[in-house]
This record gives structure tokens, C-alpha cells and sequence, in this order.
């Protein structure tokens, strides 16, 4: 009898040990996700800023060129090309 009793108290041991790694093992994992849902919003907000500024970048481009800068200068005029090109299919549409 003693013998079956150590197997079922080193069972029981081993169990416990089992669940409370387990719990460590589930809030180790809540920790991570927070820190993951965290890290994916600070990268939409870096994302979105990165396109705030190459829009004012691109921005700057034109006025450079049109202020007289010999650079991007064929670029500026494609681009004013397309904005006239829109204008004209907006125009069209409400004259429709």
C-alpha cells in the first residue's frame, strides 16, 4: 500500500506542478498579447505619419519646382498634367 500511495502522491506533485506552470504559462501569454496589440497600434501610428510626410514631401517637390528648381521638373508637370486631366473628367461628369 505505501508503494501505490508515493505513486499517488508524486502523481498528484507532478499534477500541481503541471497546473501551475500552466497558469504561469497563460499569463506569460496574456503579457505577450498585450504587448503585441500594443506594438501593432504604434505601428498603424507610424505607418500613418510616414505617409503624412512623404505627402510633404512630395508637396515640397512641387512648390520647389515651381519656384524655379530645375529638379523634378518634368515630374511636377506630369503631375499638373493629371490634376488638369481630372478637373476636365469632374467637369465633364457634371455637365452630364
Amino acid at each position: 500500500m505505501s508503494n501505490i500511495e508515493e505513486v499517488v502522491f508524486s502523481l498528484e506533485s507532478k499534477i500541481h506542478e503541471v497546473l501551475h506552470k500552466m497558469e504561469v504559462l497563460k499569463q506569460t501569454n496574456l503579457e505577450i498579447s498585450k504587448e503585441l496589440s500594443e506594438l501593432q497600434m504604434s505601428n498603424i501610428q507610424l505607418q500613418e505619419e510616414k505617409s503624412s510626410w512623404i505627402e510633404k514631401y512630395e508637396s515640397l517637390k512641387i512648390a520647389n519646382t515651381i519656384l524655379g528648381s530645375n529638379e523634378d521638373k518634368r515630374e511636377t508637370k506630369l503631375k499638373i498634367n493629371t490634376l488638369i486631366k481630372d478637373i476636365d473628367h469632374c467637369i465633364a461628369q457634371l455637365s452630364e
